[in-house]
């Protein structure tokens, strides 16, 4: 029979400095995971696919139903919580000095820095103030609490004449319609005059024009009968 292995969280000890993985160490161990056994952390061997859609390897399955009774995937799961918290309570753990490896559990007021006990003792901070970590964060806090509190109110101060400027520039949109709706009912109206002086004026020309042909229709008609009648009176003469 196969011995299985339990899993096991590789972590790194307290006095061990940090170090980022870079992005291919990363997509390499994902890699690696994605293509192991949950069982016994190998790279699948004959990979058989259960109901509940995990994958194990065939040999694991079968040893692991002849001494357990509990699905191998339940165990998945509870390293997986147990991994969870591990990592939890490791990443809401004090920060580590990068020079001692020790819990940055003070501060350094003349250097603006936290440090550590053994930082404190060296010959770096000889004669500096310290103060616990925690009293210099709510101190500097303060401290910024006091620097934000005239931008505040200077904040405050430009939103209220933000304010102004937007109501006196919707003022000036509404006035600029008000006072374009009258140009446009007083120009309505002077078009309608000159309309209507058009009219009447057209109107008097045709008038007169009417008149001054008529009366110079009834002038050349009288001509016209002046001149026959003396048509008239001056042929007997002619003939005598």
């Amino acid at each position: 029979m196969k011995v299985l292995q339990e899993r096991r969280v590789k972590l790194q000890p307290a006095d061990a400095p940090h170090t980022d993985p870079s992005p291919g160490d990363s997509m390499a161990s994902r890699l690696e995971e994605d293509l192991c056994c949950p069982v016994c952390h190998d790279v699948f061997r004959d990979p058989v696919l259960l109901s509940c859609s995990h994958s194990f390897c065939k040999d694991c399955v079968d040893n692991w139903w002849k001494d357990k009774e509990v699905p191998p995937c339940n165990l998945v799961l509870k390293n997986l919580c147990e991994t969870f918290l591990m990592e939890r309570d490791q990443s809401s753990s004090p920060a580590l000095c990068s020079l001692h490896s020790e819990k940055l559990r003070l501060f350094c007021l003349d250097h603006q820095q936290p440090v550590c006990l053994i930082c404190r003792d060296s010959e770096k901070h000889t004669g500096h103030t310290i103060r616990p970590i925690d009293e210099a964060a709510q101190q500097h806090k303060k401290q910024l609490q006091e620097t934000l509190e005239p931008l505040k109110k200077k904040f405050q101060s430009f939103e209220r004449v933000k304010v102004e400027f937007e109501q006196t520039a919707e003022h000036i949109k509404v006035q600029a319609g008000l006072t374009e709706t009258q140009i446009k009912e007083q120009f309505k109206k002077l078009h309608q005059f000159l309309e209507e002086e058009e009219e009447a004026r057209m109107a008097a020309l045709r008038e007169e024009e009417e008149q001054k042909s008529r009366m110079m229709k009834e002038k050349i008609e009288s001509l016209s009968r002046d001149m026959t009648l003396f048509q008239t009176q001056s042929e007997p003469q002619r003939t005598s």
